[in-house]
């Protein structure tokens, strides 16, 4: 009889080693992410005009109450060709990337120019507690991008690593040390780890990508790393019947799972501003509150306003 306990025990054990761990839980920000619906009442708190010309805003932070986004000012559009050429659908256009940082009240502090030639075209942000990191690409699909480390504090930028891809955006997976990549549409998914001095080896950088999106209900604009090995990607998509010239741009908000490229949370959020744009046109922000969340948006070109709302989730 002792004999078959100790056994039992020790199957016991070994069950619970070979387990897997539970999973973490999710920050507040995620909990209070997976309280909307289409249903969640948003309340307008702000909407302060922006004193400058923001050309394409694209990608959005904040940090210690200012707000860093990032915006392209096109010079020339780029032009489709009639045939692929080089597996590129359009010539490359010209323009400029822009990294703005203002205040919230909308006043200019900084304009920190990003990009060379051809790869003109900034996308989403994220911040990863010490860096900001950028990715600038051709504003082609199937093309060449920059990822660039930028010091929030200094301003000072460097070229961290390049992408034989468009990368429309970037998020940072704290707790892997990871950077997560999302190219046009969202049509693969990169995950790129972190070295300690910010660097990317080169075997990671020769790697496949780690998938490709499994939600399609919105195509990606700006995404950003949440606690938990989660990201929280923001967009829209126009949607119209065959044959109508009626449209519906609809934006939204997904939540993914890092550990599995996979949706956790998806909802539309039905909000529109003055000029008629789906306030997830360009780029969003998302803070918990004590009672909810408050969101930053900023879906108008060149003469801009920030919009900010507030929604009351009910407690958990």
């Amino acid at each position: 009889m002792r004999k078959l306990i100790l056994f039992l025990v020790a199957m016991a054990l070994a069950a619970c080693a070979n387990s897997a761990p539970p999973a973490p839980e999710p920050s507040t920000l995620a909990q209070r992410i997976m309280q909307l619906d289409r249903t969640t009442a948003w309340r307008l708190v702000s909407q302060t005009p922006i004193p400058f010309d923001t050309h394409h805003p694209q990608g959005m932070v904040r940090i210690n109450g200012d707000i860093f986004f990032t915006s392209v000012e096109i010079v020339r559009p780029t032009q489709r060709y009639p045939q692929p050429v080089n597996g590129l659908d359009r010539d490359a256009g010209e323009g400029l990337g822009h990294l703005f940082r203002m205040s919230e009240s909308g006043a200019l502090k900084s304009d920190i120019p990003l990009g060379e030639d051809d790869i003109y075209h900034p996308g989403g942000l994220d911040f990863d507690g010490r860096w900001l990191w950028v990715p600038v690409a051709e504003y082609r699909p199937d093309s060449h991008s920059i990822i660039y480390r930028v010091d929030p504090v200094t301003l000072t930028v460097a070229e961290a690593f390049r992408v034989p891809d468009h990368i429309g955006a970037v998020a940072v997976d704290r707790e892997a040390r990871a950077l997560i990549g999302v190219s046009w549409g969202g049509a693969r998914i990169y995950r790129w780890p972190l070295q300690p001095d910010g660097s990317v080896a080169p075997v990671d950088l020769a790697a496949p990508p780690a998938g490709k999106a499994r939600a399609h209900f919105i195509a990606w604009q700006d995404c950003h790393g949440i606690p938990s090995h989660m990201m929280l990607c923001t967009g829209l998509s126009n949607y119209s019947r065959p044959g109508s010239n009626a449209s519906l741009s609809l934006g939204g908000a997904d939540l993914m799972d890092l550990t599995n490229l996979r949706p956790l949370w998806q909802t539309p959020i039905q909000l529109w501003s003055p000029s008629g744009r789906s306030m997830l046109q360009n780029p969003a922000w998302f803070e918990a509150t004590p009672t909810g969340l408050r969101a930053w948006f900023m879906p108008d070109d060149d003469s801009s306003t920030l919009f900010t709302y507030d929604a009351d989730l009910p407690a958990n």
